[in-house]
């Protein structure tokens, strides 16, 4: 099953994280939280991209604190309930494409991911796009899965985690430079800066 399916039957099933009660806010928290946004360093003159905007779980938290955030997912129904979660800010658009072959205009300030990256099988083709896209002295953060398995299974859809230091290492090889690692709860949390 594709990415865009898999997406595309959540939103179906009525799984919308930005909709969880706190309880289950609180668990989503424990891949990237308090730590992952301060991470990204937001200030009020920052363009900003989110890889993987989904229903927009990161991005009400991202939004207030920066010029503009521009939001990617490839799952039309996802980018749909977003909108609708996100109608609130006048600062955000949207865009419904794949992120390795969409042609982006802009550069940007901040370019974060969170738990996004399994889905690409291309890993190395995603970083360098990262890093075409990242303005000189801007910052990449990623959230990868501690998950370390093959796969995850999700019953009739099948995703594959990372490592960090598979991340790392295509992150070192570019004109970006990992700058912190560090561990939440459930996820290994990789910052850089170009």
């Amino acid at each position: 099953m594709d990415t865009i399916t898999h997406y595309d039957l959540l939103i179906e099933e009525n799984n919308d994280p930005f909709r969880d009660p706190p309880a289950l806010q609180e668990h989503m928290n424990r891949w990237d939280g308090e730590q992952f946004l301060e991470s990204l360093e937001l200030s009020k003159n920052k363009n900003v991209l989110e890889i993987g905007i989904g229903t927009g779980r990161i991005a009400v938290k991202v939004a207030p604190h920066c010029k503009l955030l521009t939001g990617i997912d490839i799952s039309p129904k996802t980018i749909e309930r977003a909108k609708e979660n996100l109608r609130n800010y006048s600062n955000i658009s949207f865009i419904c494409d794949d992120f390795i072959s969409y042609s982006f205009v802009e550069t940007f300030d901040v370019i974060y991911s969170s738990l996004t990256m399994m889905h690409f099988e291309n890993k190395e083709q995603v970083i360098l796009k990262v890093e075409s896209l990242l303005k000189d002295g801007g910052i990449f953060c990623v959230s990868i899965d501690k998950n370390q398995n093959d796969y995850i299974d999700m019953g009739t859809r099948k995703i594959y985690p990372d490592t960090p230091e598979y991340i790392t290492s295509l992150i070192n090889s570019t004109t970006m430079t990992v700058v912190n690692v560090f561990e939440t709860d459930n996820a290994y949390i990789i910052v850089s800066n170009k």
